[in-house]
């Protein structure tokens, strides 16, 4: 489970970050999670839950953003967001599209308290 690794290298990130801000406690984490992140966000929350205990986040809790596939289309230029996958466009048929966006996993927004 990867998922486990992904979350301590964001522990890293927090305490650190924690420090430097003089923060007592860390209260939420917001992540954005692709659809094409290879990420599943219910193993995440898993992670995060078992990780957090006897941390500077022992009671934070974690929001989970899941972004839907951002794609454009080389031939119309035309632009669309799914939550399924898409191997040709929508509007014109043709294959051959740019993935934009959903392919991500970033720390959105860290909450704490000083």
């Amino acid at each position: 489970m990867h998922e486990m690794s992904l979350i301590s290298g964001l522990f890293e990130i927090l305490e650190r970050t924690a420090r430097e801000e003089g923060a007592i406690r860390v209260t939420a984490v917001t992540l954005r999670v692709g659809r094409l992140s290879g990420v599943v966000p219910e193993l995440l929350e898993t992670a995060f839950d078992t990780f957090k205990k006897d941390t500077i986040a022992a009671g934070a809790t974690l929001r989970i953003e899941v972004v839907p596939v951002g794609v454009r289309c080389r031939s119309c230029g035309a632009e669309s967001r799914t939550d399924r996958p898409l191997f040709s466009c929508p509007g014109c048929g043709a294959p051959g599209l740019e993935i934009l966006e959903g392919r991500d996993l970033i720390l959105e927004k860290l909450e704490i308290e000083r």
